[in-house]
Formats: structure tokens, C-alpha cells, sequence
């Protein structure tokens, strides 16, 4: 049987705080009124006591729900957007901190489309969005803003440098990196499989691969383009494997890619890792899987900097002044741990 389930009181907090309810609910509510040393203190005390505030009567002081909205899966599948789920949790996990909880919603498409949030805002469901998978053109802000809905986007709003509610990866430098590394495992060239030009995301690793080549003082080497698909993936792969050559390596601009040149190259005999490297980026559960080395986004950083960027505007703070760019790192795997071994025969 389950025990009988005490809730724990604002006034219980205050007290094993050494502070007033007030100085709690402004804890909750409007943090940027408390300083910082008793902020930590009384979110490590309401942490300890498992202190869950009542959401009807915050919606009822505030007439605000609590609740961020975000648009799951918006670009497909999640094999063609590996980084949505891992995304949603982080922002899961990190909501409760942040006084807020995650609301999720569909709309069909390849592509964010403004239906599910004309419906979100006329039923008043939430407060705020957090918006993913951004793009030229993206509609999504001007809606928002026209509604005096506050939003924060995983991903830069590209073509609008004047909106600057955004965190993103630093793709430039994480494709760097993993030419980098490449180089210096000794793999003799390092060739590129990405999205077509004009994908703003896969032009920005398309040049930190680019630059990390040139300071290395070596010309640039072969590339080729494919959409987010594993069927053509792994065709394109097979033909920019016959430009690198055994020995050499690729950088992918995502994990899906990567998998369609890892089995490019396992069918034509070459050993991911000895006869050929082979490194995605987003470090999703297709790499891990895989044994490939990828490029891993810090998710949860940028999960907590999206949600305190739509806290504060719901408070009535100007945006930020510029956007974060967050850097990843590397996970390294098998598929470039080996040392290039001889020309497979």
C-alpha cells in the first residue's frame, strides 16, 4: 500500500530557510528579486524538503499557467531529427528549476507551422515557447511578437540579428574539432558529407570543417551533399569515399549521415576506425549505437538558458542582448580511435 502523501508548506520552507514566506514565493516567482546567496539557499532547501508550490493558486495570482510550450518532432522522424527527444527531456528535467513545467504539441509538416501555436495562444494553455528546428524565413517570431507571447529558440534566428532570444551549438566549432581530431588520429584526408548548400546549419559546419583544414595548412578536401536521408546518404557516401580513399576520413553533419558512410564503407570491405574515420555530430542514440564518434551539444545548458531567457521576459525584462552560443564537445567512438592500417584490399 502507498503511504499517505504530506504535502510540504510554504511556511516549512520559510522556516528551515531562516527566511520569510515572502523571500520564498519571490524565490519561485521572481528570482531576480532575491540575491543570489539566499536564492541558492532556499532552492537547496525546497530541493531537500521536496516543496512542490500549488500551481492553481500561482494561475490564480498570476492568472499564468506555468506551462512552456514546445513543438515536438516538427521536422519528422526521429531519425531525422535525432536531437528532439534528448532536447525535450533536458528541458524536462530542467523546467521544475526554473518554476515551469513543459507542455508538447504537434502540428504535421516537414516544417514548424504556425497552427499549433494560434491554437496554444487562443486556448491559453501556456505562457511562453520555447521554439526549435528555426530556419530562414521562420514565421514563428514575428507571430509570437505580434502576440506579445514571449519565446526563446534552440537555435539562432537566422536572418533576424535583431532578435536575440536564442541559444544555439556552435557548429562551426564543433565540426572543427572533429577535423581536428581526425588529423591528428592520422588520417592523411578528411572529406565532408552535409546538407545541401543553403541550410544554414549545415553551412555553418560545413565551414568549421573548411577552416580547421586551412589551419592546418591543407587545401580543402572532397565534400558531398545529400538530405537528411539514409538511403541517399549511404549512396552519396560511396562515391565520396572513392574521392578520400582509404586512410582518409569523414566528417558528417549528423549522425544519420555518418551512419550512411559507415555503411558505405562496411560494404566495400573498410573497417570504420583502421581503413577509414568517420565522425557525426549531435552524438545521438544512432552514434552510440553505432560505434561512431560525434559531436555532442550541451543540451542541458542550453535547456537552462532557454528557460531562464522566457522567465525573464514573462517578468517584464528586455531580451537578452545578444544570443549564447554554447561549444560542444567530442565523443570519441571506434569508428576514429584506429590507426589508419593499410590500404584494404
Amino acid at each position: 500500500m502507498t503511504g499517505t502523501i504530506t504535502r510540504v508548506t510554504i511556511r516549512e520552507v520559510a522556516d528551515a530557510a531562516g527566511v520569510s514566506r515572502q523571500t520564498v514565493s519571490n524565490a519561485l516567482v521572481h528570482p531576480e528579486r532575491v540575491k543570489e546567496p539566499t536564492l541558492e539557499k532556499v532552492r537547496r532547501v525546497i530541493d531537500e524538503l521536496g516543496y512542490r508550490p500549488s500551481k492553481a493558486a500561482q494561475t490564480l495570482r498570476s492568472q499564468r499557467t506555468g506551462a512552456v510550450g514546445f513543438e515536438l518532432n516538427a521536422t519528422g522522424s526521429a531519425t531525422k531529427n535525432a536531437v528532439s527527444f534528448p532536447f525535450v527531456l533536458a528541458l524536462s528535467e530542467r523546467s521544475r528549476a526554473h518554476g515551469s513545467h513543459m507542455v508538447t504539441f504537434g502540428t504535421p509538416g516537414n516544417r514548424p507551422m504556425l497552427a499549433g501555436y494560434e491554437d496554444m495562444v487562443r486556448t491559453q494553455v501556456v505562457d511562453a515557447f520555447i521554439l526549435a528546428d528555426t530556419h530562414l524565413e521562420d514565421p514563428r517570431p514575428a507571430f509570437l511578437d505580434a502576440q506579445g507571447i514571449p519565446y526563446a529558440a534552440f537555435g539562432r534566428l537566422w536572418g533576424r540579428p535583431e532578435l536575440t532570444s536564442w541559444a544555439d551549438v556552435d557548429g562551426a566549432y564543433g565540426a572543427a574539432t572533429a577535423t581536428e581530431h581526425c588529423l591528428a588520429t592520422g588520417y592523411e584526408r578528411v572529406g565532408f558529407l552535409g546538407w545541401p548548400d543553403g541550410s544554414a546549419v549545415g553551412d555553418d559546419r560545413r565551414d568549421g570543417w573548411e577552416r580547421a583544414l586551412v589551419q592546418a595548412g591543407l587545401p580543402p578536401g572532397p565534400r558531398a551533399t545529400t538530405i537528411q536521408d539514409l538511403s541517399s546518404a549511404r549512396s552519396v557516401a560511396d562515391g565520396l569515399l572513392d574521392a578520400v580513399g582509404p586512410g582518409g576520413a569523414v566528417v558528417c553533419a549528423s549522425d544519420l549521415l555518418a551512419l550512411g558512410a559507415e555503411r558505405a564503407a562496411v560494404a566495400r570491405g573498410w573497417q570504420p576506425g583502421r581503413d577509414i574515420g568517420i565522425c557525426g555530430f549531435d552524438d545521438s542514440a544512432i552514434a552510440e549505437i553505432a560505434g561512431l564518434s560525434s559531436v555532442s551539444q550541451p543540451l542541458h545548458e542550453i535547456a537552462d538558458h532557454l528557460l531562464a531567457v522566457v522567465h525573464s521576459r514573462l517578468v517584464g525584462s528586455p531580451p537578452p542582448t545578444q544570443g549564447a552560443l554554447f561549444r560542444p564537445s567530442l565523443a570519441i567512438r571506434s569508428s576514429t580511435t584506429a590507426a589508419p592500417g593499410p590500404t584494404p584490399h
